[in-house]
């Protein structure tokens, strides 16, 4: 499994160790992720995704997962998450 946030696409980065003598050696920092059960209400489902817990202060900010989706520019999403707009904003469309 990646080590990449799906919502946001933090990933790795890479820097140096500095010790008090000024030597320096290749480290990693890798970003803060969970797994979280989150519910899209519009299409009354859960889904299990890895996320940074940036993403999760971003999306209680929003006012869920929900509206992120709606507010959200597809060039920013992942493939998974343009599907999973797409089906909000067919779902809520007014059916003629």
């Amino acid at each position: 499994m990646s080590r990449v946030c799906e919502l946001t696409g933090k990933r790795s980065l890479v820097g140096n160790n500095v010790s008090h003598a000024n030597n320096k050696t290749k480290r990693v920092f890798l970003p803060n992720l969970v797994t979280k059960v989150l519910r899209i209400e519009g299409l009354k489902r859960s889904l299990s995704v890895r996320l940074s817990t940036h993403a999760l202060r971003t999306l209680d900010k929003v006012g869920g997962l929900d509206a992120y989706l709606k507010k959200a520019s597809p060039s920013v999403l992942s493939d998974r998450f343009k599907t999973l707009r797409a089906e909000l904003l067919k779902a809520e469309s007014p059916q003629s």
